[in-house]
């Protein structure tokens, strides 16, 4: 069976969706089907041969994190769903490329992580969340070089003649525990990439193109100790290092957000494909509500919802996530018609927001 047919066959479609698309933008799982035998191979020169592949290769629970962002239902159609989106997203499957997503605060940019890791059914999403103090090694790895020797004083104090590996000492970053060798990619979100230094968009080049990153740490003890045990960004995470070195077998899925505050770099430009999200309609911003469970009998939603673009539209754009807390705040009784205090609380909950949003 090809791919696409893989495809066809475990999913409900529209008739009118490509039958390339892996991603329908739903949120809705994938079922019965392994995702690394969805996926054709990589073009060659985007194949990474990373290892050694862990024995167990189990993608790593989000513990509910999806639900939350998300909500726990999925009440969006594939209709609803913007063509072009797909199209960019599936693109960047197929191509094992970085997505920068651009758009203004509050329209979902960051969202779209975690539909795809819920419907390819990847597990945990690995946030790395950009300040205009971070460097690339702080979202690949750190090392307590004070905490090492810290714990050989108290070796030697102690009389113990057994140290402690260095691999105690290294934790992975999100980025870094992104590129650890699987059989499936993860999901990682490099959140307001805008904000960074002005070298770290160029810095990132080098492991987009390469695959792979150095600890300097490790590498230098490879002749004495190959293989070092290392935690990993994911709660109570281990994995192991070989050499020194940490290569993907999986190219990751890298979600990249910016406001739109600072233009990129042409080289960096090329090597990502860029995505503008657009504000959501009245379909996906009714899909977004339900999805939470709120205001189930629709009493209260249709109304809120349009009550919310229009005022979006006067105030030059709101985040999403500010219908939800009207919406829940009408559903536990603060609702009143047309009453003073409810439109006050629509005002202050619906202004725009002038940092941060």
């Amino acid at each position: 069976m090809s791919v696409n047919e893989r495809g066809t066959a475990a999913r409900h479609t529209s008739l009118d969706a490509p039958d390339w698309w892996i991603y329908r933008g739903t949120g809705r799982e994938i079922h019965d089907v392994d995702l690394a035998e969805l996926l054709p191979q990589p073009p060659p020169w985007r194949d990474f041969r990373g290892g050694p592949l862990p024995e167990s290769d189990v993608p790593v629970s989000d513990d509910g994190e999806a639900d939350r962002r998300l909500g726990p239902k999925i009440n969006l159609a594939e209709s609803d769903v913007d063509a072009h989106e797909l199209d960019v997203v599936n693109a960047a499957l197929y191509l094992r490329r970085p997505l920068l997503l651009t758009g203004r605060p509050g329209v979902g940019k960051s969202s779209l992580a975690w539909k795809v890791a819920r419907e390819l059914r990847l597990g945990r999403v690995l946030r790395w969340s950009i300040t205009s103090r971070t460097t690339l090694n702080s979202g690949l790895f750190d090392y307590d070089a004070i905490g090492r020797v810290q714990a050989a004083a108290s070796q030697a104090q102690s009389g113990s003649a057994e140290e402690v590996s260095i691999g105690e000492f290294v934790r992975l970053g999100p980025l870094g525990t992104a590129f650890l060798p699987g059989r499936l990619p993860r999901v990682v979100l490099i959140d307001e990439l805008d904000k960074s230094e002005s070298d770290l968009p160029n810095d990132l080049l080098s492991i987009f193109e390469d695959g792979e990153f150095v600890i300097p740490e490790l590498a230098r003890v490879r002749n004495q100790t190959r293989e070092v045990t290392v935690h990993t960004n994911d709660p109570n995470g281990t994995a192991t290092v070989v050499d020194g070195r940490v290569g993907c077998h999986a190219f990751p899925i890298v979600v990249m957000t910016s406001n739109g505050e600072r233009e990129f770099p042409p080289a960096f430009l090329r090597r990502v494909l860029q995505l503008e999200i657009k504000d959501p309609t009245v379909e996906q911003l009714a899909a977004m509500v339900a999805n939470h469970l709120l205001d189930a009998k629709g009493e209260h939603r249709e109304r809120l919802v349009r009550e919310f673009i229009d005022k979006s539209r006067m105030e030059g754009g709101l985040p999403a996530d500010r219908l939800l807390d009207a919406v829940y705040l009408a559903t536990s009784g603060a609702y009143q018609p047309d009453g003073v205090a409810w439109q006050r609380l629509l005002d202050a909950l619906w202004r725009r927001l002038t940092t941060g949003q």
